[in-house]
């Protein structure tokens, strides 16, 4: 919109021609995102605090402190995210490129998802929304159709490639095995930001994280230059998704200014299920799933904790952890909330550094 406008300016502004460029898109979309949660943030939060409907369910199984502090904040505040990333996303990008759009898709699919599950929590005023199985099956027909989107968006020879990092020319090219594997990337991180998002700005910094390495992925793996120098493989028309990332860190450092602890908004499962969908799918498109593993781990050791809980309870009868997920674990064994939530950032930011180090060591 506004990006067609100034580039169509710059016919006779020649300063304007500074549009062109991704890097400062992307820029642009992230200060725009930021002041756009920033500024309706306040609002929008005394809104949902003068409505009884809002309160986000405490499990009462969980840590006492949760019940005594958490007890009457509000949640959809991922609406407020989602609605800043389409925003600034549609101001800035080319908003008919298809990556673009299939971005767009997962984020508000997923978000749907979330919404419905956050509107069942409140109105029974139970922790648990949608019927998990139910739940599962829509996400897993989201994904499919992500899948197919992508899959005729690029090249036939890169359909099904699978690169593994640390290791040049290392791809393989795993044919229709790559649905499921596409599935599980997109429903996993899906899940696995949607189980961190537990304690106040938890989930936030690593999805900022995260989705900043995840630009510079999209920026090289859209440059034949770059990509070619990296030994990455180079998928045309790419790098607008730039501009959805972008947006998107700027959406979730403006909510972490309202999440943080103590929080007077958390994002539920509309953001933290839309945001983890976004990641899986940017993933796929960029061909660097495994390095989401990496960058992701922290959300991979949050689901594997809930995995591990579920499963030895049910064959052996016991527990692994105090609780899932792992971070109640450390609140079940003492830690305070702070220290939990800033020593799984720098996890997470150790992570981030041996992801981004894939695409050199090779």
């Amino acid at each position: 919109m506004l990006n067609d406008l100034f580039l169509s300016l710059s016919e006779n502004y020649s300063f304007l021609n500074v549009f062109s460029y991704i890097t400062f898109r992307t820029g642009i979309a992230i200060f725009t995102s930021l002041l756009f949660v920033l500024y309706f943030g306040k609002p929008f939060i005394s809104y949902l605090k003068s409505s009884p409907y809002f309160d986000q369910p405490i499990r009462y199984d969980g840590p006492i402190s949760h019940i005594v502090k958490k007890k009457g904040t509000p949640t959809f505040g991922g609406i407020l995210i989602i609605i800043a990333i389409i925003v600034s996303t549609f101001l800035w990008s080319d908003i008919e490129n298809i990556f673009v759009l299939i971005s767009i898709f997962s984020v508000l699919s997923f978000a749907l998802i979330g919404f419905f599950d956050d509107f069942l929590k409140i109105k029974r005023k139970d922790s648990k929304g949608i019927n998990a199985y139910l739940k599962l099956l829509f996400q897993i027909i989201f994904s499919v159709m992500i899948f197919y989107l992508i899959s005729i968006s690029i090249n036939a020879d890169q359909r099904y490639l699978l690169s593994i990092p640390f290791y040049k020319n290392l791809i393989f090219d795993i044919g229709y095995f790559y649905l499921p594997f596409a599935i599980i990337v997109i429903v996993g991180s899906s899940n696995a930001v949607n189980l961190t998002d537990g304690l106040d700005g938890l989930a936030t910094v690593p999805v900022i994280l995260v989705t900043l390495t995840f630009i510079l992925i999209t920026y090289l793996v859209g440059n034949a230059i770059f990509s070619d120098y990296l030994k990455l493989i180079n998928i045309k028309n790419i790098s607008e998704v730039c501009i959805v990332l972008g947006a998107t860190v700027g959406a979730c450092l403006g909510f972490l200014w309202y999440n943080a602890p103590p929080a007077k908004i958390f994002m539920g499962d509309t953001g933290s299920l839309a945001l983890g969908g976004l990641l899986g799918t940017v993933s796929l498109i960029t061909k660097h799933e495994i390095a989401l593993f990496i960058a992701g781990g922290l959300f991979v050791l949050e689901a594997l904790s809930v995995i591990i809980q579920v499963f030895s309870f049910k064959f052996f009868g016991k527990r692994v952890f105090k609780m899932a997920p792992l971070h109640h674990h450390f609140e079940k064994k003492g830690w305070a909330e702070s220290t939990i939530v800033i020593r799984f950032w720098i996890i997470s930011i150790i992570l981030v550094l041996i992801a981004l180090s894939t695409l050199k060591l090779r």
